[in-house]
């Protein structure tokens, strides 16, 4: 008997009981109809399949797994029909899986910490448009491999933005990656001394979004901007680019040295897609001050 819970009978399939999974059952073909022995008990009794290659279920031989699965009770209650009873069940099979592996992308993007849109407070920052980032919160840019820049001082949000946006497009089914600018600059170069950068390159150019974060809090070399450059370049017009930074693209010459390279970098990570100015007014700061204002006025 299989993990299905079923036993093959020249090229047909035919259900048993569940709880009988991992024992040796007797099938004995007759005629007109199938019957199945757990030793010298009967266990299942079904119509003979003439047709090759065909199935034959009897949903009482599930139904001991299946009251143990959410909304059992209900259908129960409600005598909702076999047919409508596992399809029901089905689909809340399908919605656990779907959710298991969103889970799974998530954790494999390597979020530093949970944000959502929800939790954004788009009141707080009017620099902010809320429609602007429901909408890319449908990931159609990523689908189209377009780049994302978001803008702004500390505090204004856009790390919150860059983490939730990337957490969505998790959750579409989209292959995400987060890092620190700083930490992948660093994975490369070490990757150039190990003389594995081209399989480092690859493997950050097959995720369909890289995320980066603080791009511009530090400056980096040529040789360091060179090799983020090819990262930038592996991605580009393919898979999707997000970066949250504190420069405005005229302060990134600070980041990137070589006015050239920073042109080219820009480029790549402008043409064709959004940028999102968080403005210079911290929130967060905001919010501390008001929390300690009011704790102060309680006390």
């Amino acid at each position: 008997m299989d993990r299905f819970s079923q036993i093959s009978v020249r090229t047909n399939r035919y259900s048993v009981p569940v709880r009988l999974i991992g024992r040796t059952v007797r099938a004995m073909l007759h005629a007109s109809e199938l019957v199945v022995y757990d030793g010298q008990q009967e266990v299942a009794r079904h119509e003979r399949l003439i047709a090759k290659g065909k199935t034959r279920l009897d949903l009482d031989h599930y139904l001991e797994a299946l009251v143990r699965k959410p909304g059992a009770f209900a259908a129960a209650r409600d005598q909702m029909s076999y047919r409508g009873f596992l399809a029901e069940l089905l689909m809340a099979e399908c919605d656990a899986r779907a959710r298991r592996r969103s889970e799974r992308r998530i954790k494999a993007a390597q979020f530093p910490r949970e944000k959502s849109l929800r939790a954004f407070d788009f009141e707080a920052n009017g620099n902010v448009d809320a429609a602007v980032i429901h909408t890319l919160a449908t990931c159609e840019w990523v689908k189209k491999g377009l780049p994302l820049c978001l803008i702004g001082d500390s505090g204004t949000g856009k790390s919150h933005l860059l983490i939730a946006l990337g957490t969505e497009a998790a959750m579409a089914g989209f292959r995400v990656r987060y890092t620190l600018a700083t930490k992948l600059v660093n994975e490369l170069v070490e990757a150039a001394d190990e003389k594995i950068l081209t399989k480092t390159i690859a493997r950050y150019g097959r995720v369909d979004l890289l995320c980066i974060d603080e791009l511009g809090y530090m400056e980096l070399d040529r040789h360091g901007a060179e090799l983020l450059f090819q990262v930038l370049t592996e991605r580009e017009e393919k898979n999707s680019v997000a970066i949250a930074s504190n420069e405005s693209f005229g302060g990134w010459t600070k980041t990137f040295t070589d006015p050239r390279l920073c042109a080219a970098i820009v480029d790549r990570l402008t043409f064709g897609g959004n940028i999102i100015e968080t403005g210079t007014d911290s929130y967060r700061l905001a919010s501390a001050r008001a929390a300690r204002a009011q704790s102060a006025a309680s006390g």
